[in-house]
This record gives C-alpha cells, structure tokens and sequence, in this order.
C-alpha cells in the first residue's frame, strides 16, 4: 500500500526470459502489492522464470496479440485485483524499477493521475545508448504531437506508465489497436477525457537483450502515431468521432 491505495505493477513480457529475474529483484516490494506478468506466447521460457520468481498473478497467452494486445490484458487483470495505482514496467530491464516510488506517489498525492518516465528530460536517452535516428525520430514525432494536441510533453513514446485506476476505468483503451501503437493511442484518450500527465526523468539503458524495434517497425509505428494525432485534432474540433474516444464499456 501506498497512501492506503494498492499498488500493482504489470509486466508485458515478450521473450523476457534473460532480463525479467533482475527487473523484478529491484521492485520495492515494500509498497508493492501484487505483481502481474503477462507473457505474450514467448518462445523462450519467460513463464518458467517467472514461477520461479513466485510471481503470483502469470498470463500466458497462447498465441502472440501484440504489444497492445498483451497491455489490455495487463489492465485488465490489474483492475480485476482492485488497483488503485497501475505502474507498466517492462520486464527487459530498459526501465529502472527504482523510479516505481517516485512515480506512485505522485499519483497517491493526487497531483497528476498519470505519470510518464521520460527519457528526453534531462540526457537519459542517448546517454543511455538509444540509437540517434530513433532520437531524432522521437524528438520530431513528439513536436508535432505536441502541436496537434496543444499539449506540453517532453516524449509521447516512452514505454513507463503510471496510471491510477480512475484513468484505467474512464478511456476505452480496448478499441485500441493490439500493436504498438496502443500506446500512443492510450495517452491521446487520457487528454480527450481531460486527464493530465505529469513526467519524471527516467535514465534508459539500450543493450542487446532489451527489447527494440526495427527500422520498419517504427516507421509504421511513425505513421500511426501521426494518424491518431490527427484524429485527436479533429475529434476535438468535432469533426470526427474515432472509436478509440467512445466511452470505455
């Protein structure tokens, strides 16, 4: 408990075997709750290392659904727990776990609901090894992003989330898409239902177990990102009405 609010973390595990055993070591367990891992029909044995751990609450989907896809089912089974505070931790050790209390407490003081680890505030991206047409990519995506949705954020890209159970219950992040771009779609939603986001630093390692995706992947990641700010833009005019702002069932 955290401020007499619970505090569960998801894991969204995709061939995570190597990485998830020193991610899940450093969760400060002494606000934590429950632990949810959802593996994404991995090839390797993520599950195993998981049982080993004593994680209590494992999904296994049997066939792959995407990033987004094993998000939905994350959230899901976080609500279903009772969370008052969801954290998305990606088990590949990209992300510090130690930046878990920082980010909770600033949503159990009800000073932002959502909380994103930004690896552009300060220099955590590049120093951390991301490779610098990403970098740049980032950095032109979100201005863009930023101007379309009249919004402030330092990066809309990063993959560490903190959300409280108020936002999780008030978008539709199931009319999402199952790929990457869920994430994006996620924070459009937040600000149409006038949810603010608060950012803290966050340092990034990039190494060869940490899970990346390719040239052509954030180029149609790129597109989408660019699709779903435009119907933010004109769903605000009211001008359109995207599935994705419908009411969250």
């Amino acid at each position: 408990m955290i401020k007499n609010k619970k505090l569960v973390i998801v894991l969204p595990a995709y061939k995570a075997a190597l990485t998830l055993k020193k991610t899940y070591r450093e969760i400060p367990f002494d606000i934590v709750d429950d632990v949810v891992l959802v593996d994404d029909a991995s090839p390797d044995n993520t599950i195993e290392v998981g049982q080993k751990l004593g994680i209590k609450h494992i999904i296994r989907h049997e066939k792959n659904k995407g990033y987004g896809g094993n998000q939905k089912s994350c959230y899901d089974k976080a609500l279903e727990l009772n969370a008052d505070i969801v954290i998305m931790l990606h088990p590949d050790y990209q992300y510090t776990p130690t930046l878990i209390p920082v980010m909770a407490h600033i949503i159990a003081s009800d000073l932002y609901p959502v909380v994103l680890g930004s690896r552009i505030l300060g220099k955590g991206a590049l120093k951390g090894g991301m490779p610098m047409y990403k970098y740049i990519f980032n950095r032109c995506l979100t201005l863009f992003q930023n101007i379309l949705m009249s919004q402030k954020l330092s990066e809309y890209h990063t993959g560490y989330r903190a959300f409280s159970k108020e936002v999780l219950k008030g978008i539709n992040y199931h009319a999402n898409s199952d790929d990457f771009v869920f994430d994006n779609q996620m924070l459009a939603q937040i600000f149409y239902a006038d949810f603010e986001i608060g950012e803290v630093t966050c340092p990034t390692k990039y190494f060869e177990e940490a899970s990346s995706i390719n040239f052509k992947r954030s180029s149609i990641y790129g597109l989408g990102v660019l699709r779903t700010s435009l119907q933010y833009f004109f769903a605000k005019l009211g001008l359109a009405k995207p599935k994705i702002f419908s009411a969250a069932k």
